[in-house]
């Protein structure tokens, strides 16, 4: 049953990332991973609110959302070879802003998300 939760989780968030990185990423026009960035730091922003609500949250909704439909909507070997691309087209900064960005941003959205729901179920 729990293979079949991460599977419907994954079937929402892969098409979730696709669209929302499009529809980002088309409002851009820079070389800048914009789609990819916001993605992952919204996954991260939710899987933090999941992990706070601690034991308040059953098992199989965790394994639905948090492991199914987070880890389909993030994607690290996206945004390892975005950045990869950016310097291979000689635009260090933006590499280098997209790894920064990415890290410093995803971890506080962790946090964030963690301390909101913590608090909300505390």
């Amino acid at each position: 049953m729990t293979a079949l939760l991460v599977m419907l989780g994954g079937a929402v968030g892969a098409p979730l990332r696709y669209l929302v990185d499009r529809f980002v990423q088309l409002r851009h026009d820079s070389l800048f991973p914009w789609g990819t960035c916001t993605v992952n730091i919204a996954g991260c922003a939710l899987l933090g609110g999941l992990a706070g609500a601690g034991t308040a949250l059953p098992g199989p909704v965790f394994a639905l959302l948090g492991t199914g439909l987070c880890g389909a909507l993030t994607t690290y070997s996206t945004f390892g070879y975005e950045t990869v691309r950016l310097a291979q087209r000689q635009a260090r900064f933006l590499a280098a802003a997209n790894v920064a960005v990415s890290v410093v941003a995803g971890v506080g959205a962790v946090v964030l998300g963690h301390a909101i729901t913590g608090a909300l179920t505390g």
